[in-house]
This record gives C-alpha cells, sequence and structure tokens, in this order.
C-alpha cells in the first residue's frame, strides 16, 4: 500500500502522542488527532494532520485508531463512551498506553464485546526515537490483525515486534524491562549520592559507571539461562561475596546518613537466599526466590 494511501487517527496528544502523529505524516500517511484538552497539536495542522472536534469524529476518520495517553483510566475515560466506542465499532485500536497486563486483557475483552479489534503494544524508547530506526516498538494480540496494520505501523520507524496473541504479553515485557531501567536508575542515584558524600563529582563518577553498565548485557544472558536452566552455580562469584559488598554499602551510606532502604532490600534478599543453604549459588538465585507462589 503506497504511503499516501495509508491513514491512521491518533488519540492522545502528549510528547509521545505528538512524536507518533508526527512520524506517520513524516511517511506520508493521513492523519487525524484529536486531544482531551484543545491546541496540543502544534505544528501538527501546518504539515498536514486534521484535527477532529472530537473523538468519536477522529475515530471515524480512519480504519485504524492508536491511542497513547498517560494510563488505561485515561484511556477508559475517552474510549469507553457510546458515541466513541460506536465509531470504534467495526475498526481496529492500537493502544499503546502504558499499565498492566491485566489492564490490557480487561480491555480486550471490552473491544470483543463491542466489535473492536484490538492489538496491544509498548514503546520501549523515548519520544525523540519514534521515526526513526532507534525505535522499539512491542506489540501482543491476533495476529492477522497484527498482519493487516502492520505496514502502517512500520511507519513509525524502528523495530516492531509481534510477542504472541496473549494480548497482556507487550505490557507485561514493558513493565519486565523497566523494572530492569528503573531499579538500575534507582542504583545510580544512590551511587551519585555516595559517591558526592566522598568527594566525588557525578562527572568524575560516570565514565567508569558507562563501564559497570558495559559489563551487564552478557551477565544478563547467562543468567537467563541460569533461570531457564535451574543452573545456579556461582562458582565465579558466589552470592556470599555479593552480600559482603552490599554490606559496605549500607555502612557507608549509613555514615554519611544517605538512605539506603533499596541495597537493604537486596542485601535481605540475598540473606534469605544464604539462609537457606544456598550461599554458594549466584546472585540469580534471587529471581527464584522471589518467583515462588
Amino acid at each position: 500500500m503506497p504511503s499516501n494511501e495509508k491513514s491512521v487517527t491518533v488519540l492522545g496528544l502528549g510528547p509521545m502522542g505528538r512524536a507518533l502523529a508526527g512520524a506517520f505524516l513524516n511517511a506520508g500517511a493521513r492523519v487525524t488527532v484529536w486531544n482531551r484538552t484543545p491546541g496540543r497539536e502544534g505544528d501538527l495542522t501546518e504539515r498536514g494532520a486534521t484535527v477532529a472536534r472530537s473523538a468519536d469524529e477522529a475515530v471515524a476518520g480512519a480504519d485504524l485508531t492508536v491511542v497513547c495517553v498517560v494510563n488505561y483510566d485515561a484511556a477508559d475515560s475517552v474510549l469507553r463512551r457510546e458515541p466513541v466506542t460506536a465509531a470504534l465499532r467495526g475498526r481496529t485500536l492500537v493502544n499503546l498506553t502504558a499499565d498492566t497486563p491485566a489492564r490490557a486483557r480487561d480491555t480486550a475483552g471490552w473491544a470483543g464485546r463491542h466489535g473492536i479489534g484490538y492489538l496491544d503494544g509498548a514503546i520501549m524508547t523515548p519520544a525523540a526515537t519514534v521515526g526513526t530506526p532507534a525505535a522499539v516498538f512491542l506489540h501482543s494480540g491476533p495476529d492477522d490483525l497484527y498482519q493487516r496494520h502492520r505496514p502502517v505501523l512500520e511507519l513509525l520507524g524502528g523495530t516492531h515486534t509481534h510477542l504472541g496473541t496473549d494480548i497482556g504479553r507487550a505490557a507485561a515485557y514493558d513493565l519486565a524491562l523497566l523494572d530492569v531501567f528503573w531499579t538500575a536508575m534507582t542504583g545510580y542515584a544512590h551511587a551519585l549520592a555516595l559517591a558526592e558524600a566522598e568527594g566525588i563529582t557525578a562527572g568524575e563518577l560516570a565514565p567508569f559507571a558507562a563501564g559497570i553498565a558495559a559489563i551487564l548485557p552478557p551477565i544478563f544472558a547467562d543468567s537467563a539461562a541460569n533461570v531457564d536452566s535451574g543452573d545456579f552455580s556461582g562458582h565465579d562469584n558466589p552470592i556470599t561475596s555479593a552480600a559482603s559488598s552490599m554490606a559496605h554499602i549500607v555502612e557507608a551510606s549509613k555514615a554519611h546518613g544517605i538512605d539506603a532502604g533499596v541495597m537493604r532490600a537486596a542485601a535481605g534478599l540475598a540473606d534469605r537466599v544464604i539462609g537457606e543453604g544456598h550461599g554458594a549459588d549466584g546472585f540469580i538465585r534471587v529471581a527464584e526466590l522471589l518467583s515462588r507462589r
């Protein structure tokens, strides 16, 4: 399908929504936009977007609607009103709003009851990457529906991965990956505070922190293999060694009056693993501890 024959509606014009609409426009698609608060479209109209007067009018402008707002409460307040629900009937909704897998499955159930095709998704990179090769999009839901709309979705640039028919799968990946990101950022913030207390500036520490980050990908891969196989051998770095270094961080933080709650929590998990007789195992044994039902 030529780009100029592709059309899409974008609901929500926060930073990410504007980036999505802009990428569609740059790729030559016909774009209709709507936002609850008027005036958020910026230069999208000058670039060719049609600004709808209402959400139901916007939905009627294309077979495919992409919604990206702050959470599913905000999405539901727009989508689950009869004029909009009626306009969506027989069309496809792609929800790129971030929330939980349970909310994604609930929305899929609502969509199914109203004759609306539904795909859920997640954007794993910042708004500035949308429309570039660096963007990363995850999708889940019916494969035939994804394949039908894939040519339009791929106008957003980057990589697009269909994770399967379980509608909550994209949200599950999103939460798990953001867990890695925000836990790491919390650790980095604490490291900067601890370094500053010892007279080390953030700029001085940053290059060495980048070196720590660089060693993580192979550790992630090895740890994943350990978890999948159930082999938690820690012959190179037993969890007892990890617990010792964590204790040093907690002690130094306490001396400077720095809150070490996150590290105390990590150390507590390591201590539980050791207490269960797995002191010779690697730190990733903690994943097995956390996974117990």
